[in-house]
């Protein structure tokens, strides 16, 4: 579990977080979700290190994440994997090369072991045999299916996606949000999805955390977003027509 407790953040004399109590449960699927600009990928940011708050704290399985000493912190980061929003897979590496990339940095394993640990993780996102491709050969959706895959090769107990369908056609989307919900379960993984995607809200959002102006608004899950009365947040539910006819 990751627990975030009364985060704030600065940049400057402006506020982006404040206050910000929320956990984020192992074995599930848990959601940030909010308006562009309403500190939701701030609050990403702090969870995986890359902003440091100013106020707060963020514990992983109880351990103070930003106090660690820099060995523990980096024993912490390799249980991380990290998906981008534009996948940031590296143009100049073959796709074996890109999912191996963590195990370079983190592991002492040997080249035939790092070579069955990215076919098995290209296996999980239903892509064999595409080891020496490189990402400019890909579609959109495989090159996310390979950035997930370079997120799993350290076998991470924590798993973050930034905007995982943006981009993507709905067909695809679909295929990513069940993937991301397999892995999930499958491996007892705490996933974290920084996303304002409806479908992702609505059908794999086991915990829902909505942030509004740097606030922590409303939280809930899957089956109860839609019949929430916080008006800030049916406000950004249903400001998409298709989805207003779900409410009738």
């Amino acid at each position: 579990m990751i627990e975030v407790c009364d985060v704030s953040k600065y940049f400057g004399e402006k506020q982006v977080l404040h206050s910000i109590n929320t956990n984020f449960e192992e074995g599930k699927v848990n959601l940030i979700i909010g308006r562009s600009g309403s500190g939701k990928t701030v609050l990403m940011k702090c969870l995986v290190g890359l902003h440091a708050p100013e106020e707060g704290k963020v514990l992983y399985s109880g351990r103070e994440f930003h106090n660690m000493p820099d060995g523990e912190k980096q024993h912490l980061r390799a249980e991380m994997g990290m998906v981008f929003q534009g996948s940031a897979l590296f143009d100049s590496m073959t796709i074996e090369e890109n999912v191996a990339f963590p195990l370079d940095m983190f592991t002492q394993q040997g080249e035939g072991e790092k070579r069955d640990r990215v076919d098995f993780c290209l296996e999980c996102v239903d892509l064999q045999n595409i080891n020496r491709l490189y990402p400019a050969e890909l579609s959109g959706g495989m090159k996310k299916r390979a950035a997930i895959a370079r997120a799993l090769a350290c076998n991470p107990k924590y798993l973050f996606f930034d905007e995982p369908n943006s981009g993507l056609d709905p067909k695809t989307s679909l295929l990513i949000d069940e993937l991301i919900t397999k892995i999930t379960h499958d491996f007892n993984t705490t996933t974290v999805v920084n996303t304002h995607d409806m479908n992702s809200i609505i059908t794999i959002g086991e915990t829902i955390s909505f942030i509004y102006q740097g606030r922590l608004e409303w939280t809930g899950n899957s089956s109860n977003v839609l019949a929430s009365d916080n008006p800030v947040l049916n406000d950004f539910i249903f400001a998409q027509p298709l989805v207003q006819r779900l409410k009738k």
